[in-house]
């Protein structure tokens, strides 16, 4: 079993960072397979995942920026695909924990915020591979570059 089975294994519910869903729209070839294992895993039944809103905004940028309104489609359609991915605005509570982990981690606002959503929506593992995020104490998470 990989790393990353076995980590899947370990957990019910996880949350995704953007760069994930990022390597899999743009087919990176050093992690679309990873990435695409993680969706894999989230599409099974009984899995769940979460994310925050905020990844719909660091996703859009690229193809705004781009002037490319059928990859906005396009996103809004593979998201739509995946039915065990809940997509959490941030709230007071989200706020509240994100400036502690600031704070505590000197993550930066948009990291803070997925870290805190995914902590207070209750995922027990974190899929990222920005390694500021890896710090984190409150949550199991992967970092998909130690997985090559």
């Amino acid at each position: 079993m990989s790393k990353l089975e076995a980590f899947l294994a370990r957990h019910q519910r996880i949350a995704v960072d953007t760069s994930v869903f990022i390597y899999l729209f743009e087919k990176n070839p050093k992690y679309e397979h990873l990435a695409d294992r993680v969706f894999s895993w989230i599409r099974a039944p009984g899995n769940g995942a979460v994310t925050s809103t905020l990844t719909l905004t660091e996703l859009l940028v690229k193809a705004i920026r781009d002037l490319a309104p059928g990859q906005v489609d396009d996103f809004r359609t593979l998201l739509g695909y995946l039915p065990n991915l809940e997509w959490i605005a941030p709230a007071e509570e989200i706020a509240a924990l994100a400036a502690d982990f600031r704070v505590r981690y000197g993550f930066k606002t948009p990291d803070a915020i997925q870290a805190a959503t995914a902590v207070n929506w209750g995922a027990t593992g974190f899929v990222t591979n920005d390694y500021q995020l890896g710090r984190i104490q409150e949550i199991e998470t992967i970092l998909l570059d130690r997985l090559l």
